[in-house]
């Protein structure tokens, strides 16, 4: 079976969520199977595994993209995965594996500020009704997604007739997690945008009842939403050295920071999967989290995480607060370390290549037992 993997969404910097997401998955399906990636840019390489090969078509924001199929063709791939659900499949001869990570902009349909306003719009108007979802995805042969939170969803909203399966996410491997019994660092790290349902405003309301602590805020940002979570520190008499806005950081800085800190924090309203959870996990750090599906799912029950009930910001920050000092106790941020190593190993690439590969060889088979057209 030659498997060709969609790679066109691989970040020339550094990864963002769906940039990981395929690149981890490409390096992990790799050394189990025939895979050759799809690029736009030779830029993307450095960013993708090395020693795979790689074949070249238009960029997925191109207008050509709904007819990308047929510059595929040309390769003859027996399956084409894509990480996303927009690949564009018009006189395919392939068997398609299609993604949708969350339906996060069905409950919260703000689009990202620094969208232009005629995209924001037609983002709002994409996620009023569910049926352009079910366009897109029945166009494929099988649809994936990344956590059993999104699988059911899709199935309640019934978003797709193709059979979906749980591809997951995974945090990256680490060498070895931090020491569980040496005394964390009173700091708390968050990582993700600054969107509004992130509801990054509950984690500075506990700040005012954390003396001593600071909270690290890890990712890009706008000028105009940093000087907002200012002023709303400012008014909630939020310490001036307790924020940390870091604008963005390194691999090596995050994992840094996981490993020191108390524990990795977010009041988020909603995620498809949260993969900041299972990485500060891997290192051996706790998490507090709202109290969502998904975050029970990825989370789990054994200790590793304390969550917390969506409510109005400041009752929020003062029962994040209580969490936090839990964890002040030696022996109970001990057991958490040790509960979060535990509950990341069951989220692997390897687990999650397998999945990718069962999915793929079942299209391929179904395919081939297809009757071929007969010329005339």
């Amino acid at each position: 079976m030659r498997l060709f993997m969609d790679a066109r969404y691989t970040r020339t910097d550094f990864h963002d969520g769906i940039s990981r997401y395929g690149a981890s998955l490409i390096e992990a399906t790799a050394r189990r199977a025939d895979v050759t990636m799809i690029i736009h840019d030779e830029a993307q390489l450095p960013m993708l595994p090395a020693g795979v090969p790689w074949v070249k078509v238009s960029a997925p924001t191109s207008a050509r993209e709904p007819m990308v199929a047929q510059q595929l063709n040309a390769f003859s791939p027996d399956v084409v995965f894509s990480p996303m659900q927009t690949m564009g499949s018009a006189g395919r001869r392939f068997g398609l594996i299609l993604t949708l990570h969350d339906l996060i902009y069905y409950q919260h349909r703000t689009p990202p500020r620094d969208l232009p306003l005629p995209v924001r719009g037609l983002w709002r108007l994409y996620h009023l009704a569910y049926w352009p979802q079910r366009l897109l995805l029945d166009r494929a042969d099988d649809v994936v997604t990344v956590s059993r939170t999104t699988q059911r969803l899709m199935r309640h909203h019934r978003l797709t007739r193709r059979p979906i399966t749980v591809v997951s996410n995974a945090p990256q491997p680490t060498a070895e997690p931090r020491e569980p019994d040496r005394t964390p660092e009173k700091s708390l790290v968050y990582m993700g945008s600054f969107m509004d349902y992130k509801n990054v405003e509950s984690l500075i309301a506990a700040m005012p009842h954390l003396s001593g602590y600071r909270l690290h805020l890890l990712s890009r940002i706008t000028a105009n939403r940093e000087s907002e979570l200012l002023e709303l520190a400012d008014e909630l008499g939020v310490a001036s050295d307790a924020l940390v806005f870091h604008r963005g950081t390194s691999e090596e800085e995050y994992r840094d920071l996981l490993r020191s800190c108390t524990a990795l924090v977010t009041m988020s309203r909603a995620e498809g999967f949260g993969l900041p959870l299972a990485e500060a996990m891997a290192e051996g750090t706790p998490v507090i989290v709202s109290d969502l599906e998904i975050f029970r799912e990825i989370g789990g029950e054994a200790g590793a995480a304390q969550f917390i009930e969506l409510e109005e910001q400041r009752q929020a920050g003062e029962k994040l607060a209580a969490a936090v000092r839990r964890w002040e106790d030696p022996t109970a941020f001990a057991d958490a370390s040790r509960a979060a190593v535990e509950q990341a190993s069951l989220f692997t690439w390897e687990r999650s290549a397998e999945e990718l590969l069962r999915v793929a060889e079942s299209v391929a088979a179904r395919r081939s037992l297809r009757p071929r057209r007969q010329s005339n």
